[in-house]
């Protein structure tokens, strides 16, 4: 027998029985036998590859791609940030931006303007690479004032991830956008319009009851040691240093993803050499590691700090984030199987032919989509590729419905992320939260972002088809 033998081929229901096997084997695991999120995660994925029936041969691949490809898009973004959080912590930046937002809004209002500045940042930047920036400033403030950090946490991470999600020009409704024909610029206003109110329940709201809820401590991953090298490091920065470094990746950010959404409405080339240059300074990686080297002169060298003590806080900062780099690398694995065994595209399929409107039918195979296999991106892809025969060039819809349809996906590729999905790894490990306390608060709370993101974006597909 050889190894393309094993393979053998499984309908929807046997492809969504395998998957919520594999999902409840892996939760019992971790939660009532306490293996380590990693072995796990791996075990799971091995055992769900060979119930699918992928092959032998190319078992070991599927794996290895899941993980290195979830590694290639997070082991930069957190391994950079991290390093540039552990200075504005241990360099006293953190608490001066902390005593600035206090001053300015008051103790009461710490949670809002959190999120206030997550929502300005969220709009170039990438969900993960703004949270990882944002949390040292996050830490403070709930260290300062007490109370939970889900108080603090919850509503700017929401923040990031709404504004991710339905706002162009972040790379899903810009995907959705082109595979639909929509109009970007109205894709633009309407995300705004759904991702605020949409914030402001799911993640303001419902972030002020799980702090009531879940008492959480602030975690330690960023903190200097007492009595170290780190402890040297501080310097008492000035509030426009942080600022800038705050805004310098949210800046360069722009220029790649603002030139491509010029390049989509017909403004730019992007086969000029002056884009491809700002193109690339603009790229996640290379704005964190421009802002990194900054922050390294600015907190270090210029305030005349020893090169090896600036080498000890940067590659402090290394340590323990490796075990969230992993764990989140590892949960691209397991979706990266399901994605292999082709379970979301039978589920898509069948989806497919219930005959839902088609603003109704997107948001649902997207949601059932994103559960199955984790990827939101292959959820939302998945399904516009669906509805683009019924959407595309149809003089039905004009264009103000066929925008409502892209943010009604949109919402559907976010619904429930679970653990399954890469990011809700990133968030379990750096909020500090167990498996179980994660389900009950990020994954309630993407729940409640997709539903109440679909019904804004279904209300306004109301409105305007009236036009």
């Amino acid at each position: 027998m050889t190894d393309l033998d094993l393979n053998w081929t499984l309908g929807t229901p046997g492809l969504l029985g395998i998957a919520v096997a594999a999902i409840g084997a892996l939760l019992l695991m971790i939660m009532k036998f306490r293996i380590h999120a990693f072995l796990a995660l791996i075990i799971v994925s091995v055992l769900t590859a060979v119930a699918t029936g992928i092959p032998a041969g190319g078992l070991v691949g599927v794996l290895l791609g899941g993980f290195g490809s979830t590694l290639a898009s997070v082991a930069l973004l957190v391994g950079l940030g991290a390093m540039l959080g552990r200075m504005l912590e241990v360099s006293g930046g953190a608490q001066v931006m902390t005593d600035a937002l206090i001053s300015k809004f008051g103790e009461k209002r710490a949670p809002l303007a959190l999120s206030i500045a997550s929502l300005a940042f969220g709009f170039p930047i990438f969900f993960d690479a703004g949270l990882v920036v944002m949390l040292p400033i996050i830490f403070t403030v709930a260290r300062r004032l007490g109370g939970s950090l889900l108080l603090y946490a919850f509503p700017a991470a929401a923040a990031f991830s709404v504004m991710h999600i339905f706002v162009p020009p972040h790379p899903g409704p810009v995907a959705a956008s082109g595979l639909l024909g929509a109009d970007i610029g109205l894709v633009l206003v309407f995300g705004l319009v759904i991702a605020i109110p949409t914030w402001y329940l799911a993640g303001y709201l419902f972030g002020r009851f799980l702090g009531r809820r879940f008492d959480l401590p602030v975690p330690t991953i960023l903190d200097a040691k007492e009595g170290s090298a780190e402890t040297e490091f501080r310097s008492a920065p000035k509030l426009g240093t942080i600022v800038f470094l705050l805004l310098l990746p949210l800046v360069l950010i722009f220029l790649n993803t603002g030139l491509n959404t010029a390049a989509t409405a017909g403004l730019v080339s992007l086969d000029d050499t002056w884009v491809q240059i700002l193109r690339l300074l603009g790229e996640t990686p290379i704005a964190l590691l421009i802002t990194v080297l900054f922050a390294m002169w600015l907190l270090g060298w210029r305030q005349k700090k020893k090169p090896s003590l600036v080498e000890t806080v940067v590659d402090s900062a290394l340590g323990p984030v490796c075990s969230i780099i992993l764990i989140t690398g590892a949960g691209g694995m397991f979706g990266g199987v399901l994605r292999a065994s082709g379970i979301g595209n039978a589920i898509a399929d069948s989806l497919d032919a219930i005959g839902l409107p088609v603003i109704v039918a997107g948001f649902v195979i997207a949601a059932v989509v994103r559960l199955a296999q984790g990827s939101a991106t292959v959820a939302l892809t998945t399904a516009a590729a669906l509805v683009q025969p019924v959407v595309l060039g149809n003089p039905d819809y004009n264009p103000a419905q066929v925008a409502a349809i892209v943010l009604s996906l949109a919402a559907g590729s976010v619904f429930a992320g679970h653990v399954n999905d890469s990011g809700f790894w990133l968030v379990s490990r750096f909020f500090g939260m167990d498996t179980k306390t994660t389900l009950k608060t990020w994954t309630v709370g993407q729940a409640l972002i997709s539903v109440i993101g679909f019904a804004f974006a279904l209300a306004i597909f109301a409105v305007v088809s009236t036009f």
